[in-house]
């Protein structure tokens, strides 16, 4: 089975209640412009991209072999997403998201995943929770070989996959620009949720959906979504100035 991915990589067709319309070569082909937002997607997902690093257009143009007006073009989205920042002395920059920021980003989370999961619970099909199974031995294939940047992929890309699958593409593209802003935050505040337990945790959930108990998966994806957020460094008191300072008396 193909690797189903988020918007930086093709996304997993789910066809329910008949055939979807072939797309022309044109349309399934991204524009130069769409390209390099999802390279730049890809790789802060990846965690190739930290939070704060400079895009420069001319270094980007360059590497994409296209005029910086197509860069600018790409960097305004990634702007709009919450991704990048573009201030006028400094260029564009990989966004370092706010603690406020960051709380609010998991909220929104809690309250569109809690509703999903429990449809998904009453709606996924037989096939679909196969095609689940198979995204979890992918998930458990890249931890197990320690490959950070497939696991990341994988591990944010399961939430995705669930939103597509009930056919609704607008859940779907705004639930991959929250987990993508998730992957930005968690670079920032460094989580400490390891990718095994972010695997089990998956595994928990598609039980949940498999036996159709819908409150069971959405208190599971509840307690996952908080142990993420739990184990970022949100603390924002100031420390101690002399705490810090001075050396701890012997």
């Amino acid at each position: 089975m193909s690797r189903p991915s988020t918007r930086s990589s093709p996304k997993l067709q789910v066809v329910r209640g008949g055939s979807r319309p072939a797309r022309t070569r044109a349309e399934a082909e991204p524009s130069t412009t769409q390209r390099i937002v999802e390279s730049i997607t890809g790789a802060i997902i990846e965690r190739r991209l930290m939070p704060g690093t400079k895009l420069a257009e001319q270094k980007i143009a360059d590497i994409f072999k296209v005029s910086r007006t197509l860069v600018r073009q790409a960097l305004n989205q990634l702007s709009r997403d919450k991704l990048v920042t573009l201030e006028p002395a400094r260029g564009a920059r990989v966004a370092e998201p706010s603690v406020e920021e960051a709380r609010q980003v998991f909220e929104v989370r809690q309250m569109i995943e809690s509703a999903l999961i429990r449809r998904a619970a009453a709606e996924l099909s037989r096939e679909q929770i196969a095609e689940l199974r198979a995204h979890l031995r992918e998930e458990q294939a890249a931890v197990q070989r320690t490959d950070v940047s497939g696991r990341t992929h994988l591990l944010a890309d399961f939430h995705v996959v669930i939103a597509r699958m009930l056919g609704n593409e607008v859940l779907a593209d705004l639930l991959s620009d929250l987990v993508t802003r998730s992957s930005l935050i968690a670079l920032m505040y460094q989580s400490s949720h390891s990718a095994e337990h972010s695997w089990a945790e998956h595994v928990a959930i598609v039980d949940a959906l498999e036996k159709r108990d819908a409150r069971a998966a959405a208190k599971l994806m509840e307690d996952h979504l908080h142990n993420v957020e739990r184990n970022l460094k949100l603390d924002t008191r100031v420390p101690d100035l002399e705490a810090v300072l001075m050396p701890p008396t012997p």
